[in-house]
């Protein structure tokens, strides 16, 4: 494991998190317990919001594998509860979960705790195949420490009743909204509401302005012309009300009800709002389409979303664990996640024109996949994260200019990485 810098090793010791990163240091592998590809009965643990694709999914391999089945331990609902599950495990050593269900955005933090056996050596598999964006969120250090199980990516959706013509860029957005909001109704909902949202989408407006959060080295480059630039136009949106004044209230939920209410003319949101904007009942049935994201010159950069599959260092039948992550990705798997409107990693099923058919969406989610970027890669990722939710936040409330608000996140955020 490449050794962490001194004010990260502090960061981890004072939130409790650095349980075997002195195991982990000295072993070449990169982790704290014995690599082994025994077989035997495993668990999987997984928040049970969506445990049901997951379910069809562990039948089918338990019937073929009496001798290895998968037992399902759902955590809670909420990502914050889960986390907390899971850590106070790891950090206890326990081999009570062989298989984790990670958010893309832990896979870091669990990888640098030494929480998760390298898939290298005896446990090395292939991504061919895979999205190129999921297969980045879940290497850490240049080693893979887990396997993508699905993915997601925010899509813009358009009422074709108030917008006819798909924007080729974002100067074309704030065109079309100035007609809707001169007739005082909300044009374009995103989520801006003080949470993770204001962390996607302020790295999405930096990204599509050729900017970012942090660089390949893993330094903040929120300073730079390009990302300031995109904070402004993000700003600016705000300000003239291309983005409607409820964004800063709304999270995903309060975005997909104005939308699909037909409150607001246009949204960012995850695929799933496709489904809820063809409903009986949705005011928007039979008059939606969807595209990528938009940014300064064309097809803009989503944050993406999703699980990785982790195996636990702790666990005594890693053999089992990997073979079942594997066969998670499968494509008749896979194919299942797409009918069930949860995205998979797969890039072969998005052109599955049978499944086209019935999720027309799924072309395009496969573009804003293919131009989307993993959310920062770090060990602390939550204080990142608060860093860009804080500077941001206020610098499209007004309180704060773009040049203060990206130097005052270039100081947070170095405090916490460097």
């Amino acid at each position: 494991m490449a050794t962490l810098p001194k004010k990260l090793l502090a960061t981890l010791a004072a939130a409790g998190l650095t349980t075997g990163l002195v195991a982990c240091s000295s072993d070449d592998d990169g982790s704290g317990g014995d690599i082994n590809t025994d077989h035997g009965p495993i668990t999987f643990a997984m928040g049970k919001n969506d445990t049901n694709k997951l379910t069809p999914v562990i039948e089918a391999w338990n019937k073929d594998h009496p001798d290895e089945k998968v037992t399902l331990k759902e955590l809670a609902g909420e990502e914050g509860d889960q986390r907390d599950t899971l850590v106070k495990s790891l950090q206890a050593g326990s081999d009570e979960y062989d298989v984790m269900a990670l958010d893309v955005i832990w896979t870091a933090q669990f990888a640098a705790n030494g929480w998760l056996a390298p898939l290298t050596g005896d446990l090395a598999t292939s991504t061919d195949g895979i999205l190129d964006a999921p297969v980045q969120s879940a290497t850490y250090n240049d080693t893979l420490y887990a396997l993508p199980q699905n993915t997601n990516g925010q899509l813009l959706y358009r009422n074709t009743d108030q917008v006819k013509d798909a924007p080729q860029k974002w100067d074309d957005v704030v065109e079309a909204c100035k007609a809707i909001v001169e007739e005082d109704k909300d044009c374009l909902t995103t989520q801006l509401k003080q949470y993770e949202g204001v962390t996607i989408n302020t790295g999405n407006f930096m990204d599509g302005w050729g900017g970012g959060i942090l660089g390949e080295d893993g330094s903040p480059t929120v300073t730079s012309d390009a990302s300031k630039a995109g904070l402004q136009a993000l700003v600016d949106a705000y300000k003239d009300k291309t983005i409607a004044s409820s964004s800063t209230a709304a999270s995903e939920e309060e975005t997909n009800l104005s939308f699909t209410g037909g409150k607001t003319a246009m949204a960012i949101n995850w695929p799933y709002m496709y489904a809820e904007s063809q409903a009986d009942g949705a005011a928007t049935k039979g008059k939606v389409e969807v595209q990528p994201l938009v940014a300064k010159d064309g097809t803009g950069v989503s944050t993406l979303g999703g699980y990785n599959n982790g195996i636990n260092v702790n666990s005594k039948h890693m053999g089992t664990a990997l073979d079942f992550m594997k066969f998670v990705i499968n494509e008749d798997n896979q194919k299942s996640f797409a009918e069930a409107s949860f995205p998979p990693v797969l890039s072969s099923i998005y052109d599955d024109q049978s499944l086209i058919a019935d999720q027309p969406y799924l072309p395009a989610l496969k573009e804003s996949l293919e131009n989307a970027k993993p959310r920062p890669v770090s060990p602390n990722y939550d204080e990142l994260s608060k860093a860009v939710q804080d500077n941001g936040y206020a610098a499209i409330t007004g309180k704060k200019d773009v040049d203060t608000a990206t130097a005052d996140m270039d100081s947070a955020i170095r405090n916490v990485t460097e």
